[in-house]
Order: C-alpha cells, then structure tokens, then sequence
C-alpha cells in the first residue's frame, strides 16, 4: 500500500481533482463558499464598527467563517492521506450533510445575530434565544461527531493496511478533535470568556479563557496528522515514537490550558 509523497500530502489528491467524488467536490465547494462569503464580512468589518462586549461584531462571524472553511478542507484532505477510498463511500456522504448542515446553522444565526448587533453565545434573554443557543451546542457536538465518525469508518476500511505513522496520525487526529473539543466546548459553554480584547489577531486571554484550548481542541485534525507527515519523512525508523511524544505533549498542553481557562 502505497502512501502520497510528502509534497502531495500536503497539497491535497494524488489523482487531482478528477479522482474526487461528488461528495468531496461538494465539501471542498462549501469550504470556498465559506471563505468568499467572508471577504464582503471583513469589508463590512471596516464599516461596520459596533461593538459586543468591547470586540467588533463581526469579529466572531468572520472566525467561524474561516474556521468552517478550515474545517471543510481538512476533511477532504485527510481523506487523501489514509489508504483506500475513504472519500468514495457512502458514508463519507453522510459525513459531508452532517458537517455542512450543523456548521451552516451555526454560521448564519451567528451572523444573524451580529447583524442585530447582539451576541449568539450565551444569549439567553428570551426563550427563542435560549433554545437556539442550545442548538448551537448540539451543531458544535454533531460537527465534531463528524471527525470520530470519519476515523471510526477509515479504521474499519483499514483491512490488510500498515499502521504508519501518518496514518496513525489522521486517526488520533481525528479522535482528538472529537473528544477534546466536546469536553472543552461543554466547558465554555458554563464559562463566557473574559470581555475585551486580548492577543493580537485571535483575541484571546491568556488567564481564564478557554478559547485556547479550544483552538488546540479543534485543530488537532491539522497539527497531528502534519506531525506525523513530517515525522514518517524526517524520524524514519522513530517516528512512530515522535508521532506518539507529539500527541502525548499535545493533550498534556491541553489540559494547561484548560486549567488556566478554569482558573478562578
């Protein structure tokens, strides 16, 4: 079994965008939907200058915007790495409705919401908005349900296939994202992060905020499986131990900055 080169892992299909099925077409599709609907957003930024909690009101549209774009292509990309045809299943299907259905609501009420000049989470002035922004916890949770049901179907299409490191990778990534984020995304569902801005461009703090572990939460899809690319090609006969220092650093830092968000 045959795995892409380093150059081709990281720029996407062996087979080009031919080899794609409709399914992947359609999920890179919306990924570049997302990142042009978030070009006129960050014109409207500049115009727009109302303010929700000290930030601008479009600064958190404009993040899930580029998050859901973010998102979108590294599944599709990920589907590239392990062997099989991942992305050719019916399954995979499924996968694509889920994420672009829970993400799509969470991106228009938020959106939807700036409009209004009022926040989308943890509004809970009124009953319509309590529900919604309950439903919003549930999109978050069927959109990283989406990253365990992707690693649960390649492992179970694995077969007779070697357990490299990159492969190794993509499936601890993308069972990370999963767990960490739900655990991290019900803790800040209790705990509104602090207001104000904070560090430049993302806006976080850096003392009790759980944004940061989020972000690390979420992320996982990206920053492990390209540690165990980089790994398999540099480590050679150790990079299934790097692979697994990486991800053992990776969740203990978590956990620091979960600790930190917590902090009283």
């Amino acid at each position: 079994m045959s795995f892409p080169s380093f150059a081709e892992s990281l720029g996407g299909s062996v087979l080009g965008w031919s080899g794609l099925s409709t399914a992947q077409k359609i999920l890179y599709g919306y990924g570049a939907l997302m990142a042009l609907v978030l070009l006129p957003t960050l014109v409207l930024s500049w115009v727009d200058v109302r303010t929700l909690r000290e930030v601008g009101i479009w600064a958190k549209p404009m993040k899930f915007m580029a998050g859901t774009a973010l998102f979108a292509w590294t599944t599709v990309w990920l589907t590239m790495l392990v062997p099989g045809r991942v992305g050719q299943g019916q399954s995979f299907q499924w996968i694509t409705g889920l994420i672009i259905v829970t993400s799509l609501f969470e991106v228009v009420y938020i959106t939807y919401q700036a409009s209004l000049g009022e926040g989308s989470h943890y509004n809970t002035i009124d009953p319509v908005r309590a529900i919604l922004f309950g439903l919003m916890a549930v999109a978050a949770v069927g959109l990283v349900a989406s990253k365990a049901w992707l690693a649960w179907f390649i492992w179970r299409g694995l077969g007779t296939a070697v357990m490299t490191p990159t492969l190794l990778a993509v499936l601890l990534g993308l069972t990370l994202t999963f767990v960490l984020s739900t655990a991290s995304g019900f803790m800040l569902g209790g705990r509104q992060p602090p207001a104000g801005v904070g560090l430049p461009v993302v806006g976080w703090h850096a003392w009790q905020d759980l944004r940061p572990a989020h972000f690390l939460a979420v992320h996982a899809q990206q920053f492990i499986p390209l540690a165990g690319i980089l790994a398999e090609r540099v480590a050679g006969q150790a990079a299934m131990p790097v692979v697994q220092a990486f991800v053992s650093i990776y969740i203990a830092a978590w956990l620091g900055l979960s600790w930190m968000g917590m902090a009283a």
